[in-house]
């Protein structure tokens, strides 16, 4: 049983989304990955958002470019959180679809993430999984850890070889 959804308005956002999935699947969490499209097909929509919960999806992660409905039309309807990314456009950069999702109305939230974030919204819906989870929050701290060493890593890197001779 799937304990995050992953959704998107079009598979031009799969190589975002995926970065998502792959954090999830790092972790061990279950997830169920949909392309749905708010605007073309809204019957469909609407019965994914309606039967998540019954699904056992503890967390939704919608991307989605331009108007950036998908989001926010899951939080109307979804109970419990909602994790959006908007994606970059060509026209606005992705200025668009992060207005779109960060702008909801009093008493609709949606937590969002950077354009492009996938990999953060993913990191997130483990955090708020981990809340309840004490192995998945172990996870977390190892994971945590793991940065720190790879940044330790690489200024030691640095400090050994200078700057000129850091990238050779």
């Amino acid at each position: 049983m799937p304990q995050v959804g992953i959704v998107m308005g079009s598979d031009s956002d799969m190589s975002v989304m995926s970065k998502a999935a792959d954090i999830l699947e790092e972790f061990g969490i279950s997830y169920d990955m949909r392309i749905i499209s708010a605007h073309r097909e809204p019957d469909v929509f609407f019965e994914y958002a309606k039967t998540a919960e019954q699904k056992g999806i503890k967390v939704i992660i919608a991307g989605a470019g331009m108007a950036a409905h998908l989001p926010g039309m899951c939080a109307a309807i979804f109970p419990m959180p909602v994790i959006g990314i908007p994606m970059h456009t060509t026209s606005l950069g992705g200025r668009d679809s992060l207005y779109s999702i960060v702008q909801m109305p009093s008493g609709i939230p949606v937590a969002t993430v950077a354009i492009n974030g996938g990999t953060n919204a993913g990191l997130l819906a483990v955090k708020m999984l981990a809340m309840s989870d004490k192995a998945l929050l172990d996870k977390l701290k190892d994971y945590s850890r793991t940065l720190k060493e790879q940044v330790e890593a690489k200024d030691a890197r640095l400090q050994e070889k200078g700057y000129r001779e850091y990238g050779k």
